[in-house]
């Protein structure tokens, strides 16, 4: 099943470093419960970085990047 963009609730991820494991910012987003549960949403295939594919679990997520996953879409954005 293919979801399209419409479907995704947009939220907002205030970045305060340089970046964020894209383990950890499942987590902190919400959308998993533990850093393992969000390394094991990224080993199933749901989760996209910039509408690609993404299967690696401590990817740098730097502001200005946009995470997809399980019908939600964080936009990450640098902290002022």
């Amino acid at each position: 099943m293919t979801v399209q963009a419409t479907e995704f609730q947009p939220t907002e991820f205030q970045l305060t470093g340089e970046f964020i494991e894209l383990c950890n910012l499942l987590k902190l987003a919400g959308i998993a419960d533990s850093g393992g549960q969000g390394k094991a949403l990224v080993a199933q295939g749901e989760v996209t970085v910039d509408g690609q594919p993404e299967n690696r679990k401590t990817a740098k997520i730097r502001a200005g990047q946009q995470v997809a996953c399980l019908g939600k879409l964080i936009q990450v954005v640098a902290a002022n």
